[in-house]
C-alpha cells in the first residue's frame, strides 16, 4: 500500500519552485473544477427545458406575460432565500475570488459554493438578464480552494489551485483553454507568473476537455470565416474600438450607480425590486433573458436587423446594469460578450451604408465587438483576444481584433477612467485590490521556504550550566517560552558572548534568596525545557533573565506554517515586529513551533 508524506509534501510547496507538484495539483483541480461546472450546467439547462420549447435558451417562446412574470419570481425567490442566509455569504461571482484570492490567499467557503450554486441557477432559470461564466469562476476557485483546505497545503499553493479552479472555469464554459489561462492571470490573479503558468495551462486544458467529453468538439458559438478585404477599413475599425469603449464605461458605471442607490435597502425587497424591473425590460426585448447565446449566434451570422440590434443592446445593458449593481447572483462575462456582439453587428450594418467602398459586415463587426465589450469591461484585452482568436479558429481576425481591443479598452479606463467591471464594484464596497510586485513575489511562497529551523527553546530564567548547554547545542536562535506562547527570540551567540563575559562566579544582577527560590519554583514547573534539569535547592548561583542580558532580543508573535511570506511581514508591520515564530496545530489546542522568521529572512530571500 502507498503511503504518502503529507508534511513532506506540504514542506516541498512551501517553495515557489515546486513544479511538478503544483502540476498534478493542477490537474486535480481542473477535473474537479470542470467537474462542479458541468454539473451546475447540466442542472440549470435540464430545469430550463421544462418550459423553454427547442433550447434551454429559448425565453422567447414563452407566452408574453411570462417575460415579465419569470424575472419577477426569480427576484421574489431570491430575496426569501437571501433574507434567510448570513450576510457574509450574500456577496458571489469573480469580485469575491478576486477579494479572497489578493487579501484571504485564495480561502473559500462551502457554503459560499451551495449559495453560488443555487443562487445562479435560480437567476438563469428565471430569466435574469446575466450569465453562467462568472458563477463558473466562483465555483471553479470554490472547490479548487477547498481541495486546498482539505489537504492543509500552504497558503501560496492554495493560491496557485485557485487561479487553475478559474481557468478550468472559463475553459469548461467556452470551450476556450489559452483564453481560460490567460483570465486566470489576467483578472483575477492580476500577475503573470512563469511558475504558476504550467499548472493553470493543465488545469485549463483537463476543463476544456472535460467540456469536450460532454458537449463536443464545437465552440461556443457558430462563427463564419471573418477578415477585413481592405486596409481602407482600419479608420472605422478604430472608431468602432471607439463606441465599444463608450459603451462598456457606460455599463460599468450605471452598475456602480446602481449600488450606490440599493445596497442600503433589504436584499428581499432588493431583489424584488429588481426582479420587475428586468421584468418590465424583458416585456419590451424578450431576448435579453437569461444568458441569451442564441441571440449572439442570430447576430454573428447576421439574422437581426439594425433596430432590432440597437433595442436589445441597450435595453441587455439597461437589466443587467441593474442586476449586476443590485447583487444578484450572477454573471457579467456573457452579458459583457452579448452587448458587444450586438452592438457589433449593428456596426456593421452602419459601416456598409457610411462608409465608401467598405466590405464591413454584421458577423466580422459582431466578433469584433465581442471581443472589444469583453477587453473594456474586464480590462482584460490579452484574454478577450485569445477568446476571440480560439472562438473564430481564424488567425485573420486577430489583426483587426488587435487594434478594437486596445482602443476599447483605453477609452473605458483612460478616457471614462472606469475600472474593470469587478474591481469598479469592489471599490464601491470599500475593498481595495492594489498589489506591487513585492506582494506578488512574496505570496508565492510560505514560510518554511525562508524561516530558521535552527532554534531551542528555554524558559526565562536558568542556571549558568544550562545556559552553557544551551549554547552548546549551537542553534541559532534561542526562543524564550516553553509552556505558553513564546515571548521572545534571542541570538544564541548573544548569551555565548554574556557567558564569556561573566564567569561562574561573577554573574551579573546578584538576586536575593527569595528571587532564587521564585526562579527555582518557575523552573520545577517547567516540565517541557529543552535545557537541563532545574537548579537544586542548595544551587548558591544566580539565575540568568534572558530577558535581562545584553542581547539582540526580539519580540515576537506566532504565524500558521501555511502562511504566505507576505502575510508573514504583514503581521510584523501591524505590529511593529521584526521577527515571527511559525507554528502548526499537531493535537487539539497544542501547536508545535517549527522555526523563526525575521524581517532580514524575509529581506534576503526577496533579494
Amino acid at each position: 500500500m502507498i503511503r504518502i508524506d503529507l508534511d513532506n509534501l506540504r514542506d516541498k510547496l512551501a517553495y515557489i519552485d515546486a513544479l511538478p507538484l503544483l502540476s498534478g495539483l493542477g490537474i486535480i483541480a481542473g477535473c474537479l473544477s470542470g467537474g462542479t461546472i458541468l454539473l451546475f450546467r447540466l442542472a440549470t439547462e435540464e430545469v430550463q427545458k421544462l418550459y423553454l420549447q427547442g433550447s434551454s435558451e429559448n425565453f422567447e417562446s414563452l407566452p408574453p406575460i411570462w417575460y415579465f412574470l419569470l424575472p419577477l419570481i426569480g427576484g421574489i425567490s431570491l430575496g426569501i432565500l437571501f433574507h434567510f442566509i448570513p450576510q457574509g455569504l450574500h456577496r458571489t461571482g469573480v469580485g469575491l475570488v478576486m477579494e479572497r484570492f489578493n487579501h484571504q490567499q485564495g480561502n473559500m467557503s462551502f457554503k459560499g459554493l451551495l449559495v453560488q450554486f443555487f443562487g445562479a441557477a435560480i437567476s438563469l432559470a428565471s430569466g435574469h438578464s446575466m450569465g453562467r461564466e462568472g458563477p463558473a469562476v466562483h465555483l471553479g476557485a470554490a472547490s479548487s480552494s477547498l481541495l486546498a483546505q482539505w489537504a492543509g497545503l500552504p497558503n501560496n499553493s492554495m493560491r496557485v489551485l485557485v487561479g487553475c479552479g478559474c481557468a478550468s472555469a472559463i475553459a469548461a464554459s467556452f470551450n476556450t483553454p489559452i483564453a481560460g489561462v490567460i483570465f486566470a492571470m489576467e483578472v483575477v490573479m492580476l500577475e503573470y507568473s512563469i511558475s504558476t503558468f504550467t499548472p493553470i495551462i493543465l488545469a485549463s486544458v483537463v476543463g476544456a476537455a472535460m467540456t469536450r467529453a460532454v458537449y463536443g468538439h464545437d465552440e461556443a458559438f457558430s462563427v463564419p470565416t471573418l477578415q477585413i478585404s481592405t486596409l481602407l477599413e482600419l479608420p472605422y475599425i478604430l472608431f468602432s474600438g471607439v463606441i465599444f469603449g463608450c459603451l462598456a464605461a457606460a455599463f460599468i458605471w450605471l452598475s456602480r450607480l446602481t449600488y450606490r442607490h440599493t445596497h442600503n435597502i433589504t436584499v428581499s425587497l432588493r431583489f424584488t425590486l429588481v426582479g420587475a424591473a428586468g421584468g418590465v425590460l424583458a416585456f419590451i426585448t424578450p431576448e435579453v433573458m437569461g444568458v441569451g447565446y442564441d441571440t449572439v449566434n442570430a447576430a454573428l451570422v447576421g439574422q437581426i436587423g439594425l433596430t432590432t440590434l440597437l433595442l436589445i443592446t441597450f435595453t441587455k445593458l439597461v437589466a443587467t446594469s441593474l442586476f449586476a449593481g443590485s447583487g444578484i447572483p450572477g454573471g457579467l462575462i456573457g452579458p459583457s460578450i452579448f452587448m458587444g456582439a450586438t452592438a457589433g453587428a449593428a456596426m456593421g450594418y452602419i459601416g456598409v451604408e457610411t462608409v465608401p467602398g467598405s466590405s464591413a459586415s454584421a458577423n466580422l463587426y459582431a466578433m469584433l465587438g465581442l471581443a472589444g465589450m469583453m477587453s473594456a469591461v474586464l480590462q482584460a484585452p490579452l484574454a478577450a483576444l485569445m477568446a476571440l482568436l480560439e472562438l473564430t479558429s481564424n488567425p485573420n481576425i486577430i489583426f483587426p481584433g488587435m487594434l478594437v481591443v486596445v482602443v476599447a479598452s483605453m477609452i473605458s479606463s483612460e478616457v471614462f477612467k472606469q475600472k474593470s467591471i469587478f474591481q469598479a464594484l469592489l471599490a464601491e464596497q470599500g475593498v481595495d485590490l492594489k498589489t506591487s510586485a513585492l506582494s506578488q513575489h512574496l505570496h508565492r511562497t510560505a514560510v518554511p521556504a525562508a524561516m530558521e529551523r535552527s532554534f531551542s527553546r528555554s524558559k526565562r530564567e536558568l542556571t549558568f550550566q544550562q545556559a552553557k548547554d544551551l549554547v552548546a547545542k549551537q542553534h541559532e536562535w534561542i526562543l524564550i517560552g516553553i509552556n505558553h506562547n513564546p515571548s521572545h527570540i534571542i541570538p544564541t551567540a548573544d548569551l555565548a558572548r554574556y557567558l564569556e563575559e561573566h564567569p561562574d562566579n561573577q554573574l551579573h544582577g546578584t538576586q536575593t534568596e527569595h528571587d532564587i527560590a521564585a526562579s527555582e519554583s518557575v523552573a520545577a514547573n517547567d516540565s517541557n525545557s529543552d535545557t537541563s534539569s532545574s537548579p537544586a535547592k542548595n544551587d548558591k548561583k544566580t539565575a540568568i533573565n534572558l530577558l535581562k542580558i545584553p542581547a539582540s532580543r526580539y519580540d515576537v508573535t506566532p504565524v500558521l506554517m501555511s502562511a504566505t511570506l507576505k502575510e508573514a511581514l504583514d503581521v510584523m508591520d501591524n505590529r511593529s515586529l521584526d521577527a515571527v515564530y511559525v507554528h502548526r496545530m499537531s493535537a487539539p489546542t497544542i501547536h508545535r513551533v517549527f522555526g523563526i522568521v525575521t524581517r532580514k529572512d524575509i529581506e534576503r530571500f526577496y533579494r
